[in-house]
C-alpha cells in the first residue's frame, strides 16, 4: 500500500505518516514526492510517499551499500532461505541464457546482499539497470511468497549500485547548476523510486531549487525547478 504525507520537513513528514499508520519507522519505505523551500510568499514543505514493507516496488533499498561493502561475511548460503533465493535468481540468469554465479555479499536483520558474477554482467545490469532491477523485483517477490515479506533482497553486479549513486549525485548537481544559471526547469531521465528519493534528497538544501516527481508507474521524472520562476 501507498500514502501521501506532508510536513515541514522531511523528519517531519515522516513523524506523520508514522503516527497516523501507527507503524515503526522500519516498517516502510519513503519517497519524496516534492519539495519546497521557505520564501517570502510560501511556506516550506516536503510531501512524502510512504510505502508500506509489503509492497515490493521500493525493496531496492541501497542507499547503504557502500557501508555493507565494507563488512566481510560468508558467502555462502547459510540457511534454507538463503540457498532457495540463490538457486532461484541463479536457475532465472541461466534460462536466459547467461552463465552466472551468485553469492551473498552481506547480511543486516532485514536485508541480504547478494553479487552475481557473469562474463555477461553488461546485459544484466540493462539499459539503466533496468534488468538489475527486474531480477531483484522477482527475488523480493520470491522471498514474499516463502515468507519473508520484510527481507529487502538487493541484487548487484561489477558495483553497478555504488556506481550509479554516485553518477546520480553528480548529475543531480550539474542539473541543478545549469537550472539556476537559466532559471528554467530540467526534466531527467525516468528512475526507481530509490533513484528518485536520491535526487531529491541531494539537492533538498539547495537554496532556490525545488524537485518534483512527475509521470505514472515505477519509473518516474525528478523535474528540477528554479524557485520562483515558471517552467
Amino acid at each position: 500500500m501507498t500514502y501521501e504525507f506532508e510536513g515541514k520537513t522531511e523528519k517531519e513528514a515522516i513523524e506523520i505518516a508514522a503516527s497516523e499508520l501507527g507503524l515503526q519507522r522500519d516498517q516502510f519505505d519513503v519517497e519524496i514526492l516534492e519539495t519546497q523551500k521557505n520564501s517570502l510568499f510560501k511556506k516550506g514543505y516536503v510531501k512524502i510517499c510512504v510505502h508500506t514493507v509489503d509492497n515490493v516496488e521500493v525493496k531496492n533499498g541501497y542507499s547503504e551499500l557502500k557501508r555493507s561493502a565494507s563488512k566481510t561475511t560468508n558467502s555462502i548460503p547459510q540457511s534454507e532461505f538463503e540457498q532457495k533465493i540463490i538457486e532461484f535468481i541463479t536457475t532465472i540468469v541461466e534460462k536466459m541464457g547467461y552463465d552466472v554465479k551468485a553469492s551473498i555479499t552481506y547480511r543486516e536483520e532485514k536485508k541480504l546482499g547478494i553479487k552475481l558474477d557473469s562474463k555477461s554482467s553488461s546485459i544484466l545490469i540493462g539499459r539503466k539497470g533496468k534488468n538489475l532491477d527486474a531480477l531483484q523485483l522477482l527475488a523480493n517477490i520470491y522471498a514474499g511468497k516463502m515468507g519473508y515479506d520484510e527481507m529487502r533482497i538487493i541484487l548487484d553486479t561489477e558495483n553497478y549500485r555504488i556506481r550509479r549513486e554516485e553518477s546520480l549525485v553528480r548529475l543531480a548537481y550539474t542539473t541543478a547548476d545549469k537550472v539556476h544559471q537559466s532559471h528554467k526547469s530540467i526534466l531527467l531521465e525516468p528512475m526507481n523510486p530509490f533513484e528518485r528519493r536520491l535526487i531529491h534528497t541531494t539537492l533538498n538544501d539547495i537554496p532556490d531549487i525545488e524537485t518534483k516527481s512527475e509521470g505514472d508507474g515505477l519509473y518516474k521524472q525528478v523535474r528540477i525547478i528554479y524557485k520562483g520562476f515558471s517552467r
